[in-house]
């Protein structure tokens, strides 16, 4: 999720439309970095816009489903939308009836998302099968496994519902500090485990009851007051096997060993957005824009670079010989994954790019605040 300000990720638990409000008008100005200037665009690498489809404005922490033939995703105004993934075309549309906080999770047959007023709603296509209220506040997209939609709470409770027919099957709550991000967490499956981030740790779930497994501390809440102490552990992860790496709200990227729950290393760092990486390295964006590399095992940093700096930055994706991510002004930057140097770039609507750029396929998806869907295609 792109912000002009870290303060401006920030909520309160029950006061989040006011508080965030307020502090971000505080903290935009004249004064924020100039983007650092790109030059001519290098264009090593060919990509062509195969196909670009409205789906309507976006203004919440996106989630892109992705299939190798599919793209689903949601608008702010409530459409949740399919796409075939070659084409474009329109699948399917399931208008929910209300703004959109989060979403969408999907596992290619049932789709979830999560309402400003609180509902999950659960759907098979443009079918509506359930929904059900919610007691707080949700920024993190539904997960939807083994026939279950799981879903982290921004009070930090995670439920567990029936995918069919919406019965709540279990609760885990832990007790979490007052501020929260206004922003997507961790909510994954890593084989058996439900892997989840709650405050600075990242903790393995039994699906079946919520029963922890394993609880691995990734960043401790330090200082006096609540925005020093917040450590959220933010949407965006690397997993190679079953060491899955995640980042701590401007404190800590770290990697976790899921069989045992263990921290295999950690490093400083300054970013709010999440990892992406493979076999052999992670990738992560700090919040003034510059893009590291660490080495997967012992975390050893392997290069930076400074090309991109406050250019406000989306999570990277790791595509072929590529590093990509989005920016505020709407174009897509392709880095080398060797080290860090420009390949090409491309151009949306001039909008910034709203989510994390995801793959279906063949096909690199993006989606833009203004709510065009961009696929793009080797040449």
């Amino acid at each position: 999720m792109i912000s002009h300000s870290p303060v401006s990720r920030l909520a309160k638990l029950g006061l989040s439309v006011f508080l965030v409000g307020v502090l971000g008008a505080c903290a935009s100005g004249s004064s924020a970095p100039r983007p650092a200037e790109l030059g001519a665009n290098p264009a090593l690498l060919g990509v062509r816009t195969a196909w670009t489809t409205p789906v309507g404005k976006v203004d919440f922490p996106l989630s892109v489903h992705t299939t190798p033939t599919t793209v689903t995703l949601a608008s702010s105004e409530g459409v949740v939308t399919s796409l075939d993934a070659r084409t474009g075309a329109v699948l399917w549309r399931n208008n929910v009836g209300a703004p959109i906080a989060a979403g969408v999770g999907s596992d290619g047959q049932y789709a979830a998302v999560v309402t400003r007023n609180n509902e999950l709603v659960t759907m098979a296509g443009e079918r509506e099968l359930w929904r059900s209220r919610l007691a707080s506040q949700v920024f993190t997209a539904p997960l939807v496994a083994g026939q279950r939609v799981f879903v982290l709470g921004a009070d930090r409770v995670v439920s567990a519902f029936d995918a069919v027919s919406g019965k709540k099957l279990w609760v885990n709550q832990r007790p979490g500090e007052a501020l929260v991000l206004r922003q997507a967490g961790v909510l994954m499956a890593v084989n058996n485990t439900l892997v989840v981030g709650l405050a600075g740790r990242l903790v393995g779930l039994n699906p079946l009851n919520g029963t922890v497994i394993w609880d691995a501390p990734v960043a401790t809440p330090r200082g006096t007051n609540d925005i020093e102490r917040l450590v959220d552990l933010v949407a965006g992860v690397s997993r190679a096997a079953n060491v899955v790496c995640v980042r701590a709200f401007q404190t800590a990227a770290a990697c976790v060993n899921t069989d045992r729950g263990s921290v295999i290393w950690k490093q400083a760092a300054s970013g709010a957005v999440g990892l992406h990486g493979d076999e052999q390295q992670v990738f992560g964006v700090e919040d003034d824009g510059k893009l590291l590399a660490w080495k997967l095992t012992g975390g050893t940093e392997v290069w930076r670079s400074e090309r991109l700096r406050y250019r406000q930055l989306t999570a990277p994706l790791v595509l072929g010989r590529s590093v990509v991510t989005g920016d505020a002004t709407g174009l897509l930057h392709f880095m080398s994954r060797v080290d860090g140097t420009p390949l090409t770039r491309l151009t949306t609507d001039g909008s910034a790019i709203a989510a994390t750029p995801a793959v279906a396929g063949t096909t690199l998806v993006a989606v833009t605040r203004n709510g065009t869907v961009f696929g793009f295609q080797p040449e």
